[in-house]
């Protein structure tokens, strides 16, 4: 025995916008086959009528006739934002280890490596804890590179 068959009234005017949406420029796929999945709930197609025809679940036709329902057209075409991972060391903190690649390397050093700026930073209690990655994207947005030797050949005058 199956799912009980979705009805999803898509307005008039929310049909006219997909079609409006289909017919523009370059759009998202996912966006496009939302969209055609849509146009084929307001004619009262089954998800798994749809399903043959356009590249999604059963499962993905119904959220989306869901998600409709609850949400509108745009929560229904489009995905909310997403929070991402906090970031790992403050403005304070990025500033104080900038600073300290800015310096001389330790004693006993030629140059600082992205390991021993994150050995350094701990060892000085700049932070508690990081990793080579970290220091890795700080230092590249920062454009520095002090494991880098200048090498400059300056021409004798003539």
């Amino acid at each position: 025995m199956g799912r009980p068959p979705l009805h999803i009234n898509v307005a008039k005017r929310d049909q006219q916008e997909l079609r409006t949406l289909l017919k523009s420029g370059v759009q998202q796929v996912r966006v496009v086959l939302r969209a055609l999945a849509l146009l084929q709930l307001a004619k009262q197609a089954s998800a798994p009528q749809i399903a043959k025809v356009i590249p999604l679940t059963p499962q993905a036709i119904r959220r989306l006739g869901h998600r409709y329902q609850q949400a509108g057209l745009q929560g229904a075409l489009y995905e909310k934002q997403r929070p991402g991972a906090d970031e790992v060391l403050d403005a304070n903190q990025k500033q104080r280890i900038i600073a300290m690649v800015c310096s001389d390397p330790p004693q006993g050093r030629a140059r600082w490596t992205v390991r021993l700026v994150a050995e350094e930073a701990v060892k000085r209690k700049l932070v508690p804890q990081v990793g080579r990655e970290t220091i890795r994207i700080l230092l590249l947005h920062h454009d520095l590179k002090p494991w880098r030797e200048k090498n400059v050949v300056r021409g004798g005058s003539r």
